[in-house]
């Protein structure tokens, strides 16, 4: 069988204000045209599939787009994360096309998505995002103490009972005349989670309950592959979690801190129980990120080589260089983000405060001097100081 892990697509997400929107688009039909030519039998999406609770149109479009597309050549397994709402994306569950299955909510853990193949069924599993202060109530039967309050209680009480439903559906089985000896069925779990030894970046929303914002890796173990969404960054956990788990991470970068990852999508070939490899395909890259720390001089100089990329700018001139952003904008047309920091200026350096009997024209002085990284020139202080005595003449002259 061979599936597509996929997860965090983030319909509707920015970067630094650059609308990614027509990118997004680019990719969904390069996914189509991936599980087309590589005859992919179902694709996973590991939540985050929209940013927020509440998506752009544009974004529901899009989804309703390609879940359509995708249905006509394969079957589709997807399930919420922590921007999603669980309620908004799963509304239409029973009413889905058939091959597009989501799986939303914590009851939907007892009716895995069954697919066969040539070595017998395999089991999908759907761990949506886990809030804990309302899912250790929701995986307790009536009567019984909510788990403890932390995302390892509540993904080890999930995947207790994925793994028990995987023992019945082997009874079951067993039991037909057809099935006589019927071995354990193969099992994949979609588990948007932050696993702990995994390395996250600047763009994933922070989880943290009770100070911990991950799960032990063996919680997650028992089944054939665990297909992890959350962390952006494509990475491989089956060492620590005892069998095949990845993250696929993010098919674009919603960070500077995501310059150098790789974006890529998984295909993974499940044979025989206990058989399963994954190949990273690389997603398209819209556009590089580039990060430049020097002297406004020195960035200027790098635009033969930079000037098409997304560009975060660090400027470390002594002083602030006059018309510092149209400059830079003039050879970087895609200029994301600029920062101002000063060579020799210590991190100690705080803006300074302001007494109220403090003289207004040194106020102003010593703003200048704090944002420009040096002391006023004579012809600045000249200019403060005509202002400073002109709107003072104003306010007499208003108020006699």
């Amino acid at each position: 069988m061979r599936i597509l892990h996929t997860s965090d697509w983030h319909l509707g997400r920015t970067l630094h204000g650059e609308n990614l929107h027509a990118h997004q688009v680019a990719f969904h039909d390069w996914l189509l045209d991936q599980v087309v030519e590589r005859e992919v039998d179902v694709v996973v999406i590991a939540g985050d599939v929209y940013d927020r609770a509440v998506p752009h149109v544009d974004s529901v479009r899009l989804l309703g787009r390609t879940l359509a597309r995708l249905a006509e050549v394969t079957t589709v397994v997807l399930t919420p994360g922590n921007h999603d709402s669980a309620d908004r994306l799963g509304f239409g569950a029973a009413l889905m096309r058939a091959g597009v299955h989501i799986l939303a909510d914590i009851p939907g853990l007892d009716h895995p998505v069954v697919v066969p193949d040539d070595h017998g069924e395999v089991l999908f599993f759907g761990l949506p995002y886990l809030e804990p202060d309302m899912a250790r109530t929701a995986l307790v039967g009536e009567g019984e103490a909510p788990l403890a309050r932390s995302h390892e209680a509540v993904t080890r009480a999930a995947m207790d009972r994925v793994r028990t439903r995987i023992d019945a559906h082997t009874e079951v089985s067993a039991s037909g005349a057809a099935h006589a000896g019927s071995a354990r069925p193969r099992s994949v779990v979609l588990a948007h989670t932050f696993v702990a030894g995994g390395q996250g970046s600047d763009s994933e929303r922070d989880l943290t309950v009770g100070g911990v914002d991950s799960v032990p890796a063996s919680v997650l173990g028992g089944v054939d592959y665990v297909a992890l969404g959350h962390l952006h960054g494509c990475q491989d956990l089956s060492a620590s979690v005892g069998g095949a788990a990845w993250y696929s991470g993010s098919p674009l970068a919603f960070s500077f801190s995501e310059k150098d990852h790789r974006k890529s999508v998984l295909l993974v070939e499940l044979g025989a129980p206990g058989q399963a490899s994954v190949e990273r395909i690389p997603t398209p890259v819209p556009r590089r990120l580039t990060e430049l720390r020097g002297t406004l001089e020195e960035i200027l100089a790098q635009a033969d080589q930079h000037g098409e990329d997304w560009l975060k700018a660090i400027i470390t001139d002594p002083a602030r260089p006059p018309h510092l952003l149209e400059r830079l904008r003039a050879r970087y047309p895609h200029l994301l983000h600029t920062e101002y920091q000063p060579s020799g200026r210590t991190t100690t350096a705080l803006t300074p405060t302001v007494r109220r009997d403090a003289d207004p024209v040194e106020v102003m002085d010593e703003f200048l001097a704090f944002v420009t990284g040096g002391e006023p020139t004579a012809a600045e202080l000249q200019v403060l100081d005509d202002a400073y005595r002109a709107v003072r003449t104003r306010g007499q002259e208003a108020a006699s």
